[in-house]
């Protein structure tokens, strides 16, 4: 049903492994992270080509993480001092203060530490960095409960045990949700064993363990869960932002995926410029490398013929990681081409909408939620002159259902043009007639 214009971005030259185009940046970024480097051996460092890869490649930082490091280090400093003073108020009553001390000696150290390290390197915390914190950590829960053991009240004793827990907090913000995650499981499990070795398990007890385990536990895992929603948020809105600069783009045009293949390219025609001009390959050009410069041309040439070809929502939807993955367009004339830019952004607006609402909807894997369809050029009591011409855009989702679909869904088909809706099999259908310009100005 759908088709994609044909591209360049898969075919290689002779001799090299071809690979299927990449469907998003995501892709994309992956792919050449992972050959940049044998792309750019043998080429001067300051070679245009391997300056290009080495710049896509470098991984980005995700914005606005720090401000939730900052308050998440805040809390924890704000606990660490309730704590430090609950500690001192019932120094008396311990049997044995000193390994408690101790365990807050050891965190405060820890803190200063890890503190500095990131003013000095930044917002950065490699493997090894967070390995070491959680021993440090495992260190300071030990002491802490070494030293309440004889007191066997875990849930009115435990100090530096529980700071342990509040110390996990900003540590969400700078290492992978699954690795904070097996730390805050194994520190409830050092909590539940200690609760069942040390305390008297009574209906007097267990409300103040429950919430001692859940003051350890809880916050640290909502970190998790609101570092990874705000990553999402922050990742859709720039997604949504690079896709709404193709309103303004020409009728048709190059996408940035592109930029990669014209440097894989630049890469090509630097070693064989280079080899000419170092004498390693002399003129006349063998028959190998004549072949390699052939392929060379025939490449840049076929770059041209595609930017006649692919339209500003060809490149909308693939290179965008969110729609590329739930959206499929089938545009055989490259109609889409002749949308205004109002009427562009109506479809956009739209997409996001749908899309938007079958996020976390259970759908079949590898299969698109929303499927556009324009055309064929039609006429259907809408009107059309010699400048004018209706193109139907048909909207086509199984994953949709009409009455989540809220006001401004609809209010961007209304910029697209008069609609009618109807839902058949399941499905929702939605047809737009969009009235255009037979000859763009864009």
């Amino acid at each position: 049903m759908t088709r994609i214009p044909e591209d360049t971005i898969s075919r290689g030259l002779p001799g090299e492994t071809v690979q299927p185009a990449p469907r998003t940046r995501r892709e994309a970024r992956e792919r050449y992270r992972g050959s940049e480097r044998r792309q750019a051996r043998g080429l001067p460092s300051t070679s245009t080509g391997a300056r290009s890869l080495r710049q896509a490649a470098k991984p980005g930082a995700s914005l606005g993480a720090g401000y939730l490091g900052l308050g998440a280090a805040v809390l924890t400093g704000i606990e660490a001092v309730a704590g430090i003073v609950f500690f001192l108020i019932r120094w008396t009553e311990f049997t044995d203060p000193w390994l408690p001390a101790a365990a807050w000696a050891l965190y405060l150290v820890a803190a200063v530490g890890v503190g500095l390290s990131l003013l000095t390197y930044g917002e950065r915390l490699t493997g090894l960095a967070f390995v070491l914190i959680c021993v440090v950590l495992a260190c300071v829960v030990t002491l802490d409960f070494v030293g309440i053991w004889p007191e066997h009240d875990l849930a009115h004793t435990a100090s530096a045990s529980v700071a342990a827990g509040f110390a996990l907090l900003p540590v969400a913000t700078l290492r992978p949700a699954r690795e904070v995650a097996a730390a805050i499981a194994v520190l409830g499990l050092a909590f539940i064993g200690m609760a069942i070795a040390s305390t008297p398990i009574t209906s007097d007890t267990m409300p103040a363990l429950v919430s001692t385990l859940a003051l350890v536990t809880v916050p640290p895992s909502i970190a998790i869960f609101v570092v990874h929603r705000f990553r999402q948020l922050v990742q859709r809105e720039l997604d949504r932002v690079l896709v709404q600069s193709n309103v303004q783009a020409p009728q048709f045009a190059v996408g940035m995926l592109a930029s990669d293949e014209l440097a894989r390219l630049d890469l090509a025609a630097e070693k064989l410029l280079d080899a000419v001009a170092n004498g390693s390959d002399p003129l006349p050009l063998s028959d190998a490398s004549a072949s390699v410069a052939s392929s060379l041309a025939t490449e840049l040439r076929l770059h041209l013929i595609e930017g006649r070809r692919e339209t500003w929502l060809y490149h909308a939807i693939t290179e965008s990681d969110n729609l590329g993955r739930s959206v499929s367009v089938a545009d055989p004339q490259s109609l889409a081409g002749h949308l205004s830019p109002a009427q562009r952004d109506g479809l956009l607006q739209a997409l996001w909408q749908m899309v938007g609402v079958a996020e976390g909807r259970s759908s079949q894997a590898g299969s698109p939620v929303v499927s556009v369809t324009l055309g064929p050029v039609g006429s259907d009591g809408h009107p059309v002159t010699d400048e004018t011409m209706d193109v139907p855009i048909v909207f086509e989702s199984r994953g949709v259902p009409r009455r989540r679909l809220g006001p401004t869904a609809w209010s961007a088909l209304q910029r697209i043009g008069p609609y009618t809706d109807s839902v058949r099999d399941g499905a929702l259908h939605v047809v737009a007639h969009c009235v255009v310009n037979r000859h763009p100005s864009m």
